[in-house]
């Protein structure tokens, strides 16, 4: 028996997921909340691949697919799991669902001060492209905010 095993994440999880990000994961995002979280759910029920051990969170990945890219977010490992194979084995079942839904290249949204995150991504064999940046725009009427 492995010590963890891998599964999609349920809508019962979305209150321990969050909580899992609070404390594992590098920066926020606008969809961090309840609301957001089971959108996601209900839109693709696979896309949230969870670690666990006997119930207790260790890590997530979310592998995003939209028929066209193959996206990669909020991968987070718990800080007393890590060094153990569980985000090379999150990233692996990432990569499994897109080659079996087709995609051909995964991209990975990573922040510039996450250190330790860049350096798991370029471990996974991850690289960064300098010639792209990210634009966002808020969908809610507010004001972008300053740079």
């Amino acid at each position: 028996m492995s010590e963890y095993e891998l599964r999609a994440a349920r809508p019962a999880d979305i209150d321990a997921v969050l909580a899992f990000w609070a404390e594992s994961a590098e920066g926020t995002s606008i969809s961090d909340d309840r609301a957001g979280v089971a959108r996601l759910l209900e839109r693709d029920p696979q896309a949230l691949i969870l670690a666990e051990h006997e119930g207790a969170l260790l890590g997530t990945v979310i592998a995003g697919w939209d028929g066209w890219r193959c996206h990669l977010y909020r991968l987070a490992v718990h800080p007393a799991a890590r060094r153990r194979g569980i985000g090379t084995a999150l990233l692996d079942a990432a990569h499994a669902r897109f080659a079996a839904a087709g995609g051909r290249r995964a991209d990975a949204m990573v922040l510039e001060h996450n250190e330790l995150g860049r350096s798991a991504w370029e471990a996974a064999g991850y690289g960064r492209e300098d010639q792209w940046r990210r634009w966002t725009r808020p969908l809610d009427g507010a004001a972008r905010p300053a740079s």
